[in-house]
């Protein structure tokens, strides 16, 4: 008896967050990403906390065309711990050669790449209309960081970034300063 009544209230529970789950509209990209003007670097203003970035700030990301046609990614931040920096090298592709706006990533070594574990998914889902700021995710929004072309944003513009991401049912109660100096005034 016991058994099926947890069976009755697991089933109960699993339904209802299928259901709260499919009350949120898929992720949305941009509709154009002109990977020229993309490339180059980006410094971290924000983020969702992550393990493979803990104990990290002043991240920044500088992405570079590789003679394949793919991108290779070079991600760097100060451990907070002591300030050394701390890097990781990786390579992404276009999946969605439409917008440009859905590419997945791996940082794994090159000979581990082909097994496709450890790749994500980087979606543009919000960028400045002068390639000034970017905001990426991936579908399930459990990952968000917001980029900047400079290591300080300006606060009318960060505002205007989280309307969108409200829109877009981020939980932003979550996204964290990832810079000693992120906004300025």
């Amino acid at each position: 008896m016991k058994t099926r009544i947890c069976l009755i209230i697991t089933l109960f529970f699993s339904l209802i967050t299928i259901a709260q789950a499919d009350n949120v509209p898929k992720l949305r990209t941009v509709s154009q990403v002109d990977l020229n003007q993309y490339l180059g670097r980006w410094y971290e203003i924000a983020k969702f906390p992550n393990s493979f970035q803990k104990n990290c700030v002043n991240a920044m990301a500088d992405y570079s065309l590789r003679d394949d046609g793919g991108i290779a990614v070079l991600n760097s931040c100060a451990k907070v711990s002591n300030g050394e920096i701390k890097t990781a090298s990786g390579i992404a592709w276009v999946v969605d050669r439409t917008t440009n706006a859905k590419l997945k990533v791996t940082f794994l070594p090159q000979w581990i790449r082909w097994t496709g574990i450890g790749v994500g998914q980087y979606w543009v889902i919000d960028l400045g209309p002068n390639y000034e700021y970017s905001v990426v995710s991936e579908p399930s929004r459990k990952y968000l960081w917001i980029l900047s072309r400079t290591s300080k944003m300006d606060p009318e513009v960060y505002k205007g970034i989280l309307e969108r991401l409200t829109l877009q049912h981020f939980d932003l109660s979550k996204l964290v300063p990832s810079r000693t100096e992120q906004i300025s005034p």
